[in-house]
Order: C-alpha cells, then sequence, then structure tokens
C-alpha cells in the first residue's frame, strides 16, 4: 500500500501531542507498507529525505515564530501548506492520510484524492464550535471560519479516525455521519515505559507538567497551584517542561510568585525517554489545562505510573479522566500535599490504558483500508 501523511508541523522537529500521534502511526505503518509525509520545511529539515523508513518531503520554509502569530495558528503559513499540495500529483498513492488543522489545505487533499481514485483518511484531534472560533478570531471572523472550517471538514467518502470518543460525538454534531467516524489515539510505547517504570527506583517530591506553553495550559494556574503548596511545604518541588509563545510571559510569573528556587523551567528533552524518566522519577503530574481533545502526557504519566491531577473542568475524555484524580480548583492545593505525604494509589482503571497501545496501529489502519466507500 502506497500512503502518504499531510500535516504542517512534524515531529520530532516539532514537540506536541498531534505531531507525536502521526510520527507514531507513520513510522508503525512503514514496517509494512511504503509511507510518505509531506510538510513544512523547520529547522534542521532537508527538502526530501528518509527518517524512520518515511519518506519526507518538506516545503518552504518555516519557525515557530511564523507559525504561531498572537499564539494562535497563522492564517498566512496555512494558506502556503495548502499551495504546496500540488505536490501529491508527482505521486500516485492508495490512501492519504491527514490531520483536519490547519484546515486550508483539506481541499486540495480531497481534489487529489478524487482524482487519483485515493481513500482520504482525515485524523480529527479537536472540533472547534462557532463560541470557539469567535472567542478565537473576534465576532465577524469567527462567524465567517466557523462556517467555512465546518464546509471543508464534511468531506463526502471521507473515513474520520477521531481521538477520543468526546471529539467523535462532536463530528456527529456537526453533521458527520457516526458510521464513518473511529476512534483511535496510539500514544504509548509499552516496552519503552515498562523499562523505565521498572528502572525508576525513586519518586521525589515533585509536581511536573510537560507541553507546549500556549495560554490554553493554563501555566498560570499551575504555578498558582504550585505557590499555594510550597507554601505550605517547602520541601515540594515543581518542574514545568515545555517551549512556546508564552514562554517569556511564564518565567516573569514564575519570578514574580517567588518560585524560581522551588520550580525548575526547562526545554523538551531532545527525545521521549528523558521525558519519560522525569515523569517516572516524580510523585504527581498536575494539568490544569483548559483545552484537550485527548491529553498524551497525562496517558503517559499514568503509564509510567504517575498519577495525575486535573480540575473539575478539564475538558479531556471521560475513559481518562477516570484514571485521574478529579478535584475543584480550590481544592487542588491540599489534594497535591495529600498525594505528596502518601504511599498510596491514586491511579484508577489502568486497563483502560491497553486502548492506546502503539501496537494497535498497524492492524488498526489495515481493517480501515478494506472499509468500502
Amino acid at each position: 500500500m502506497r500512503i502518504a501523511f499531510v500535516y504542517d508541523i512534524p515531529y520530532p522537529w516539532h514537540k506536541g501531542g498531534i505531531e507525536h500521534i502521526l510520527n507514531v502511526e507513520a513510522r508503525e505503518l512503514a514496517k509494512k507498507h511504503k509511507v510518505h509525509f509531506f510538510t513544512m520545511r523547520w529547522p534542521g529539515m532537508r527538502s526530501k529525505f528518509s527518517y524512520q523508513n518515511v519518506t519526507y518531503h518538506a516545503f518552504g520554509t518555516i519557525s515557530e515564530e511564523e507559525a504561531y502569530k498572537h499564539g494562535r495558528r497563522s492564517i498566512r503559513e496555512a494558506v502556503r501548506f495548502s499551495r504546496y499540495m500540488r505536490n501529491l500529483y508527482k505521486y500516485d498513492f492508495d490512501v492519504v492520510i491527514t490531520n483536519a488543522f490547519p484546515i486550508l489545505h483539506l481541499q486540495a487533499v480531497k481534489s487529489y484524492c478524487r482524482s487519483r481514485k485515493a481513500k482520504l483518511i482525515l485524523k480529527v484531534d479537536e472540533v472547534w464550535d462557532r463560541s470557539y472560533w469567535v472567542n478565537y478570531l473576534g465576532p465577524v471572523f469567527g462567524d465567517v471560519a466557523n462556517a467555512y472550517a465546518t464546509s471543508l471538514i464534511k468531506i463526502d467518502g471521507a473515513e474520520y479516525v477521531a481521538n477520543s470518543s468526546s471529539t467523535a460525538e462532536k463530528l456527529v454534531r456537526l453533521g458527520i455521519e457516526e458510521r464513518r467516524i473511529r476512534v483511535f489515539a496510539p500514544v504509548l510505547e509499552d516496552n519503552e515505559m515498562a523499562a523505565i517504570r521498572k528502572a525508576s527506583r525513586k519518586r521525589y517530591k515533585r509536581v511536573i507538567f510537560s507541553g507546549r506553553l500556549i495560554k490554553e495550559k493554563r501555566v498560570d494556574k499551575w504555578l498558582h497551584m504550585m505557590k499555594q503548596v510550597i507554601e505550605k511545604d517547602s520541601s515540594i518541588s515543581g518542574l514545568l517542561i515545555g517551549d512556546g509563545v508564552e514562554r517569556n510571559k511564564i518565567a516573569k510569573e514564575m519570578k514574580a510568585l517567588g518560585l524560581a528556587g522551588n520550580v525548575e523551567m526547562r526545554g523538551f528533552f531532545k527525545d521521549k525517554r528523558g521525558l519519560y524518566k522525569a515523569i517516572a522519577e516524580s510523585k504527581l503530574l498536575l494539568h490544569m489545562g483548559e483545552r484537550e481533545g485527548l491529553s498524551i502526557i497525562a496517558l503517559e504519566s499514568l503509564a509510567l505510573g504517575t498519577p495525575v491531577m486535573v480540575p473539575d473542568y478539564s475538558p479531556i475524555p471521560k475513559i481518562v479522566r477516570d484514571m485521574c484524580v478529579v478535584e475543584k480548583e480550590g481544592r487542588i492545593p491540599s489534594k497535591i500535599l495529600e498525594v505528596m505525604g502518601s504511599g498510596g494509589r491514586y491511579i484508577k482503571n489502568e486497563e483502560n490504558l491497553e486502548t492506546f497501545s502503539t501496537s494497535n496501529v498497524i492492524p488498526f489502519y489495515d481493517k480501515l483500508f478494506l472499509t468500502s466507500e
């Protein structure tokens, strides 16, 4: 089978949840199929090269600053990426797998699939409704963007892969036929995580979080929770891992709260092993995000045996929430202190983790490839 992945932000040249899942899927499918990946050219990438048995085609040049403007996806860069889709026509693919974002490329991908009779698989990690678009772009542009995005995402004949049941439900509300939607999110490297979990003998009195530093992650709230905890017990530390448009703002906030001596902020690790070790050596992962289609970092933490705490308003799907410690925001500091001082078990329903194993990739997609129109 000849397969093309299409997404403008590739892992590991850029760290993020969507990027990680696409990388895992492309890498796993390349064990059996011929896989290409069409993307933008980020620092450190060549125009065409092979990585993990996947052939990458990287177009133009782009950086973090160009991809995100004022904390939002750049419309200009989305337009550029859509124009590069003409390069698909140099090849004949049986299947094209693309993420819904950055949206503007979908028309070009749909046209290619129709002309070459290729199966189109649309991966959806978030569904933005009108209220979210209006909040994101303002009332005028938000309404236009909502209508346009909805029309592009609804593609006749496409198969949809949602990262959670809640995302799938939102697709149905958009008018997508339920029979065309599957839920799948392979994020857990079972063998590697088991080895790191076994090797990590000591857990520090440390609260950790890792993710892209954007407004929706609510790292400001994370810092305020840590401030209250450390005031009660100064032996507790924090580790904040990530990069993004909010980095300087967060650093200033951390300094203003007097947390520089108790909370370490560092960039992403070069590979997942460093992150996994840091998580496995921490007693708790605190996630205050207000916009999450799945939360890979929560799943990784749970798989490593480190409990995850989220506020009761967290939008992460039920299958993940059911494994977490869920608290009202005002009670989070006291609950953190309880976890830090206890040797008890705070992870529930661990059997849910099996759903997210990377070993499921080839069986899942081979079955989907055979689905009739």
